[in-house]
């Protein structure tokens, strides 16, 4: 069973090493040599791509998360099974999704028919990713997803907490993704417009994604295409 790890922070982010570690079975990375973070399903169709390849298993792409998936499943392996997209370094939560270079990874690999699943970690500043139990909650999950049926044409998306060092270990819980804007807003600098919104004061409705991770366990939503 060969399985696709890929990103869009970049291949040398510590996300896809803490991923490589959770997953059992063979495994290729193909991920963005830059990062890509907020990229959405952009992908390169008026130039050439440029593959460099690290070593049988490895390879970094001068383009997009979903270029990736593309290269992986059509040309490096065509017998690709499975794709799973991150860890990705901060939250990707409701409609993140139409944001997220992480997510449309796996939702290109769902397009072709192939199941997927985007993992994201969010960040409750000031408190640092321990990439570690990143993995630990990252192998929870996906022997639990993997051992469930896929709907055809639909993939994971899941969202690990941000805990402090006292809080009990989170559940795993399927919910409903959250359709509440993010919180925007700007600073204004003369003809300037820098973004300020913050994320961690985004709605919170009962149930839904952002309530789940934020309340301190890992929330799993199913997406269909």
């Amino acid at each position: 069973m060969t399985i696709i790890l890929t990103n869009d922070d970049g291949i040398d982010a510590p996300g896809i090493r803490a991923l490589q570690k959770a997953v059992t079975g063979e495994t290729i990375i193909v991920a963005p040599k830059k990062p890509h973070s907020g990229c959405g399903h952009r992908v390169t169709t008026q130039r050439g791509i440029k593959l460099e390849r690290r070593s049988n298993t490895e390879y970094a792409l001068e383009g997009t998360p979903v270029d990736c998936t593309r290269l992986a499943i059509k040309q490096i392996a065509t017998n690709t099974k499975l794709v799973l997209s991150g860890i990705n370094a901060g939250g990707n939560l409701g409609v993140d999704v139409y944001i997220s270079g992480t997510v449309a990874a796996v939702r290109e690999a769902a397009i072709h028919g192939i199941p997927g699943v985007a993992i994201s970690h969010w960040i409750k500043r000031p408190l640092l990713i321990d990439w570690e139990v990143a993995t630990l909650w990252t192998s929870r999950v996906l022997k639990d997803l993997l051992s469930r049926p896929s709907p055809p044409n639909s993939f994971w998306n899941v969202n690990l907490p941000h805990l402090e060092p006292e809080q009990p270990e989170p559940k795993i819980i399927l919910c409903e993704p959250s359709t509440a804007p993010l919180p925007v807003d700007f600073r204004v600098e003369g003809d300037m417009y820098y973004y300020q919104g913050e994320y961690a004061k985004r709605d919170r409705t009962s149930g839904t994604d952002v309530d789940v991770c934020f309340g301190g366990n890992i929330a799993v939503t199913l997406i269909r295409v």
